[in-house]
C-alpha cells in the first residue's frame, strides 16, 4: 500500500493506491480531509448594530473620538477571543472635554493614539486610553516619524499591527507618514500619503512606548499616472499556528491598496524575517515574486483600512468599505489568503449614522480578536466634510460604530 499526499487549492488530499495481486482488481481510494466551502458568490448571515461595543467609544472626557481602529492581540492570536489583553490603534484622535452635549474649549486634535483592553466584554472599566503629551502638558501623538525619509511636519497614522512571536513578542504596526497639502481631489482632502514606517514596539513596552523603534519601509511607490501610492499595512492575516490558524503556512500577509479603481495588494514574509526585507514576497497573479513591480492587483473597490480572515469552512473573508468612501459594508469571499475572491456581497449600509448631510462613512474592517465562535464584530468609521465645525454641534460623530455578524 502506497500513501501519495499533495496539496490542491490549499486544499490537503491523500490519496491511498490498495493494488492486490490481480491486476483486474487495482483500484484507488481517495481519502480527503473535509471539504472546505468553494463557494464565492454565497454567504449565509444576519447582521445586526452593536450598540454595546459602539457606546465604549462615546465617551465625554480625555479621549472622545479617533478613527483607524485595528485590534493586536497581545498573545499573538485572533482566536480564541474572551482571553487576554487586545491593544486598539487609532489614527487622528480628539482629546478634549464634552460637558451636557458641548464641546468645551481647549480640545485638540492628535494624530495617534492607542487604547488596551480586556478583550472579555465591552465594558468601561475594561479599556483604558493613551497619548503622549508635551513638556507643556498638552496632549501630543505616540508615535511620531523619526526615520531617515521623515521630514519635520510629517506625522503618523497608523496601519495595522501583530505581535510577533518569533521575533521576541515584539509589536510591528505601520505607520503611514502623511504631509499636509493644499486641498485636492474630489474630495477636497488636505493631506498626502508620503511615505511608510514599521514601527517595532519590544515585548513589555507600555504606553506611549518610548523604546518604540522606526525602520523606513521601502516597499512603498507612487504612480506616475494616478498619483496615487501603493501602500502597504491595510491589513494583516497571520496565518501561523501560534495565531491559531487553521492549515497554517506559516507566513504573515500584508495587504495593501494602490490605483484610482483601490485594488488590493499583497506582500507576505515569515514572521522570523518581518525585518529582513529581503525576504519580503509579492503576489504577481500567480506565485510570489522578489520584485515588487511584478505586483499583481488581487480585486477591487477596496478601502484604504480593511481585513482578511479565516472563516471556520475555510474560506477567507475580506471586510472593506466599498470604494473607501461611502455607506456599504462590503465582502468578498476568497479562496486562499490572496484569493481568487468573488464578487462584493454587501454586509451593511451605514447610512444610519449619516445624522447629517456632510457626514460619511469609511474604512470598514473586522476583529476576530473581539469576536465571539460564529460571529464576527465589524466596524467602520465616521467623519465630516467640514470637521472642525460639526464637532462643535456633534462632539460623538467621530468615533468607530460596531455591528454585528452571525453566520
Amino acid at each position: 500500500m502506497q500513501a501519495i499526499s499533495k496539496t490542491i487549492r490549499g486544499i490537503a488530499v491523500v490519496c491511498v493506491l490498495s493494488v492486490c495481486s490481480c491486476a483486474a482488481h487495482k483500484q484507488i481510494t481517495a481519502v480527503t480531509t473535509p471539504a472546505v466551502n468553494t463557494d464565492l458568490n454565497n454567504f449565509k448571515f444576519t447582521v445586526e448594530e452593536a450598540p454595546e461595543w459602539s457606546a465604549l467609544f462615546k465617551r465625554t472626557s480625555g479621549w472622545f473620538g479617533a478613527d483607524g481602529i485595528f485590534a493586536i492581540p497581545q498573545n499573538g492570536a485572533d482566536q480564541p477571543a474572551g482571553k487576554g489583553l487586545v491593544t486598539l490603534l487609532f489614527s487622528d484622535t480628539m482629546i478634549g472635554e464634552i460637558e451636557k452635549d458641548s464641546l468645551k474649549p481647549g480640545y485638540v486634535m492628535i494624530h495617534n493614539s492607542v487604547a488596551e483592553m480586556n478583550r472579555a466584554a465591552p465594558n468601561q472599566n475594561n479599556i483604558n486610553f493613551y497619548w503622549d503629551k508635551k513638556s507643556t502638558g498638552e496632549a501630543e501623538s505616540i508615535f511620531i516619524p523619526n526615520t531617515p525619509k521623515s521630514e519635520k511636519e510629517d506625522y503618523y497614522w497608523l496601519g495595522d499591527g501583530f505581535v510577533n512571536r518569533d521575533l521576541n513578542n515584539n509589536t510591528y504596526l505601520f505607520g503611514y507618514r502623511i504631509e499636509d497639502i493644499k486641498p485636492t481631489g474630489t474630495y477636497g482632502f488636505t493631506f498626502e500619503h508620503v511615505g511608510t514606517s514599521i514601527i517595532r514596539i519590544p515585548k513589555g513596552s507600555k504606553p506611549p512606548f518610548k523604546e518604540q523603534r522606526q525602520l523606513d519601509f521601502p516597499f512603498f511607490a507612487i504612480d506616475e499616472t494616478t498619483k496615487t501610492p501603493t501602500a502597504f499595512g491595510s491589513g494583516i492575516f497571520v496565518n501561523t499556528t501560534w495565531a491559531n490558524e487553521k492549515d497554517a503556512d506559516g507566513y504573515v500577509y500584508v495587504y495593501g491598496t494602490r490605483g484610482a479603481g483601490k485594488n488590493l495588494v499583497a506582500a507576505r514574509v515569515l514572521p522570523k524575517d518581518f525585518e529582513t526585507f529581503d525576504a519580503w514576497r509579492f503576489w504577481d497573479g500567480s506565485g510570489w515574486s522578489a520584485d515588487m513591480n511584478k505586483l499583481a492587483d488581487i480585486t477591487d473597490h477596496m478601502s484604504n483600512e480593511l481585513s482578511v480572515s479565516r472563516l471556520a469552512d475555510g474560506r477567507y473573508a475580506l471586510f472593506f468599505q466599498v470604494d473607501g468612501v461611502g455607506t456599504t459594508v462590503g465582502l468578498r469571499l476568497g479562496s486562499s489568503p490572496v484569493g481568487p475572491f468573488g464578487p462584493i456581497i454587501k454586509v451593511f449600509d451605514s447610512k444610519g449614522a449619516l445624522v447629517d448631510k456632510k457626514f460619511f462613512t469609511y474604512n470598514a474592517k473586522a476583529h476576530p480578536a473581539l469576536s465571539k465562535p460564529g460571529e464576527l464584530l465589524v466596524t467602520y468609521n465616521v467623519n465630516s466634510f467640514d470637521f472642525f465645525n460639526d464637532i462643535k454641534v456633534y462632539p460623538n460623530l467621530y468615533r468607530p460604530r460596531f455591528i454585528r455578524i452571525r453566520y
